[in-house]
């Protein structure tokens, strides 16, 4: 099949090239700016790349997320987008649309950390912060929950997802359902050999500034049904195995 990839050359998109090529498939990538990545020039591109596609019956992933499905429980595939919250996934919202126009359309909705060699995303920011402050931090007791996946699991995803999702999936790229927040702030302050502790709620916007939100929110997802449904298991080292591996604490 040929596959043209967006964001081609980033930290998921380059997995899912080298898993797209590995299968088989031909490959054309296009490399964006962070500055291009808004959310509504996504929306654009997407509507765009959806119309070209209507009624051939070939395939589009669009990437999406699980964090802001359902906080404080564990998010399904069953769970379908809000439009009310601060930080729409305009992608999947557009995207969808084209289900009943012959297009066969997919979200692949990703969790908060996509983890593994290479991530400069949130893990690598708490990694940041905690050197800055002295200090490995949770909020509260710690209890709130992150959905993680390896990015080579999630490559793997995107692969089915393009071979034989139908119209209108939506599939969850979710390895660890929920990592107690107090677990990767241990995990790190034990690499770093720095204290780890619980800060209240008021003391998080001086620790971890335009994180604060982030790093309190209680966002597990399940992916129970897109692995019956698509025969996908993780197989990479989950998040704190990850971590443990010592690659994140490298200092360049």
């Amino acid at each position: 099949m040929r596959v043209f990839v967006t964001g081609a050359t980033g930290f998921i998109g380059s997995a899912v090239v080298r898993e797209l090529l590995g299968a088989g498939h031909d490959v054309t990538g296009l490399a964006r700016s962070d500055q291009a990545a808004a959310a509504r020039t996504d929306g654009r591109a997407i509507e765009a790349l959806a119309e070209t596609l209507t009624q051939t019956g070939k395939p589009l992933v669009v990437a999406s997320g699980t964090a802001l499905l359902a906080p404080g429980r564990a998010a399904t595939e069953k769970d379908t987008m809000p439009e009310d919250t601060p930080h729409p996934r305009v992608s999947e919202q557009v995207a969808l649309r084209f289900a009943g126009r012959g297009v066969r359309v997919s979200a692949m909705r990703l969790p908060p950390s996509v983890h593994g060699q290479g991530d400069h995303g949130f893990v690598a920011a708490l990694i940041g912060i905690a050197r800055g402050k002295g200090l490995a931090a949770y909020v509260g007791d710690g209890s709130n929950r992150w959905a993680a996946v390896h990015r080579l699991d999630a490559a793997r995803l995107f692969r089915l997802a393009l071979e034989s999702a139908p119209a209108g999936a939506r599939l969850h790229a979710v390895g660890d359902e929920g990592v107690p927040f107090r677990d990767i702030a241990a995990v790190i302050g034990r690499h770093l050999n720095l204290p780890v502790t619980g800060i209240s709620r008021e003391e998080a916007d001086a620790h971890f500034g335009g994180f604060a939100l982030f790093a309190g929110m209680d966002v597990p997802a399940s992916s129970a049904i897109t692995q019956e449904r698509f025969g996908w298991r993780p197989v990479q080292p989950g998040l704190i195995a990850d971590l443990d591996q010592g690659h994140y604490f490298d200092e360049a």
